[in-house]
């Protein structure tokens, strides 16, 4: 099996709430590189949101053209609502892949979209926030996956540390007729 590789790639994002869920969503779901692009998150990024600083253990930095750091071997992806583009629900994610966003409060434009191997889009209704479709772009990518780790071991070194429930068969819902 290839070696996974994921970088986020954000345009000019303008909210430190969504670039902090952003990073926290990279974090759970293992991604290798955050870069952005613009100077708005840059003004904005002392009240950011990673609470799990994963700004500490992910390649998260500033660069002032995307299309300069695909990575190697990377097919970029842009996640857009663009005519014309695949649903993400019959979408293959490619193993080395560099995932374009565009703005908060805009789209990708032409000439970002010409760099682009694939064009992606998430069937809503609606256009979702910026942080949630990475999300779900992210968890598409591993529930696609061949390998997902699960099973009680991931879920006591993923969750909370308040967090110490369990599901007992004696206290599920029981039918009372």
């Amino acid at each position: 099996m290839a070696k996974q590789h994921v970088t986020i790639g954000l345009v000019n994002p303008k909210s430190p709430a969504n670039v902090g869920s952003i990073l926290r969503a990279a974090g759970c779901y293992d991604a290798n590189a955050v870069l952005y692009s613009g100077q708005r998150y840059e003004r904005a990024k002392a009240f950011y949101t990673d609470t799990k600083n994963m700004h500490q253990h992910i390649d998260t930095r500033a660069v002032d053209d995307l299309a300069q750091h695909i990575p190697a071997g990377a097919t970029v992806v842009a996640i857009e609502l663009i005519e014309g583009a695949k649903p993400l629900i019959d979408f293959k994610h490619p193993d080395n892949a560099f995932y374009l966003f565009g703005p908060e409060d805009g789209s990708l434009t032409q000439q970002q979209l010409s760099w682009c191997d694939e064009v992606v889009y998430i069937p809503t209704k609606g256009c979702m926030n910026l942080a949630a479709t990475v999300n779900v772009v992210l968890y598409d990518r591993l529930a696609k996956s061949d390998c997902v780790e699960l099973g009680d071991e991931l879920i006591r070194r993923s969750r909370d540390t308040n967090n110490r429930a369990s599901v007992n068969s004696n206290s599920n819902h029981q039918n009372k007729n």
